[in-house]
């Protein structure tokens, strides 16, 4: 019993490695060499060096954005400034600048005939549009006809006279000078990262006379609307007459292991409407809104306003990375481990395509018969058909083993 447990144990510390075959063979080397070239530039060019797999990185960005507008512009009869025509006025990172507007004075709640859109020539005609949410009113079921030769108009109930966009008013093309301050703030709460989008060592007196420009000054927080449209390839002709949705993207990607004033956004921009931008409708960007009062005898009325705008949307996306020993090691090791690929690949072309397969296959591979084993065991205890002189097997595997009492002195 003692001596059958001191065998499992010095089994059980015995060390067994594979048996190799050495191929001499060019084209067979010449693939396994440019396969593991190969897995190990992907490894060290892509995986280390552009995505940084050594580092830890965190994608979980904290962003604040405030805006201002400034400019003045002339339209519907008068000098605008930014109280205006901006929407909302509280510089967040949503904001619009209107380029045109239409305007109905002096509504009141009644009844009127609605301009649009349901035409009839009698009352059945409009009955069958009640409840309609195309209608500028609660559609009262009446058909109001001025004369036998034009068409009439379903009445309605609600804010009259109904809006009426017949009235063509001129855009405001002064928009391309005005000019949107963006004051951008991040953090990385992973490694307590802060990080603004423009320099803390810039002047009031700078900010006042710079304006961004990619290269000549990336960072400056200032961008001329102009400017911006022609990034996105638009320009203020075809935008002002129906709006559009801008998009300002920040993105920051920050390397950590370099100095932190590396830490700068980049900045971009798009035109998010750009899939409707020839659609005959839902073109461009409008919205409505109302300004309330009261008359001398307490009735209220309002003035509609239905605004064309360019709507900017300001996007702000990025990550830090930073060295960590837990991915580099994971990443070393799988790299290592794929460099094995290329031995797979061959071994797949010895045994597979070549001529010479069958004894390729006899080299790396040994059979073992029951008429061996049988044969085996009738010889003497300690002694393997398949083993030379001077050499013993393991007991747990039947590998052969190589021990250094075994070697020639």
């Amino acid at each position: 019993m003692a001596s059958f447990l001191w065998g499992c144990v010095t089994d059980f510390f015995t060390y067994e490695t594979t048996k190799s075959v050495v191929v001499k063979r060019w084209s067979v080397g010449i693939i396994n060499r440019i396969v593991q070239v190969l897995i190990i530039a992907y490894f060290v060019g892509y995986v280390f060096i552009h995505e940084k797999a050594y580092q830890t990185t965190d994608t979980g960005i904290e962003s604040s954005v405030m805006t201002k507008v400034k400019g003045f512009g002339r339209h519907y009869g008068q000098i605008m400034d930014v109280a205006d025509y901006v929407y909302p006025p509280e510089g967040t990172n949503v904001f619009c600048i209107m380029t045109r507007l239409y305007v109905t004075e002096n509504q009141f709640q009644g009844r009127c005939a609605d301009s649009w859109p349901f035409t009839c020539k009698m009352d059945d005609d409009c009955k069958q549009h009640y409840g309609s949410v195309l209608s500028s009113g609660a559609i009262t079921g009446k058909c109001l006809i001025e004369d036998n030769e034009s068409p009439g108009f379903c009445e309605v109930e609600g804010w009259c006279p109904t809006e009426n966009d017949a009235f063509k008013s001129t855009p405001m093309p002064d928009v391309r000078n005005f000019t949107i301050f963006i004051k951008n703030s991040i953090n990385f709460p992973l490694f307590d990262v802060t990080r603004g989008n423009f320099p803390s060592t810039m002047t009031s007196d700078e900010i006042k006379k710079c304006t961004y420009h990619p290269e000549k000054s990336p960072f400056c927080p200032i961008f001329r609307v102009g400017d911006i449209l022609n990034h996105t390839g638009q320009t203020v002709e075809n935008i002002i007459k129906k709006g559009g949705e801008i998009g300002i993207n920040i993105e920051w990607k920050c390397n950590l292991d370099l100095d932190l004033d590396e830490c700068v956004p980049l900045y971009s921009f798009t035109r998010l409407d750009k899939p409707f931008e020839k659609n005959a409708i839902s073109k461009g960007y409008n919205f409505r809104y109302a300004r309330y009062y009261k008359s001398d005898n307490g009735t209220e009325y309002r003035t509609l306003y239905k605004v064309f705008a360019i709507r900017f949307d300001v996007i702000v996306t990025g990550n830090a990375g930073k060295f960590d020993m837990v991915p580099t090691l994971i990443n070393v090791v799988a790299a290592l481990t794929s460099v094995g690929l290329g031995t797979f690949l061959c071994d797949i072309i010895l045994l597979n395509f070549l001529k010479e397969a069958d004894q390729y296959k006899a080299k790396m591979f040994e059979e073992v018969t029951q008429a061996q084993v049988e044969a085996s065991m009738a010889q003497s205890p300690g002694s393997q058909l398949s083993l030379k002189t001077g050499m013993k097997s393991s007991l747990d595997s039947g590998v052969p083993s190589l021990s250094i009492s075994d070697q020639p002195m």
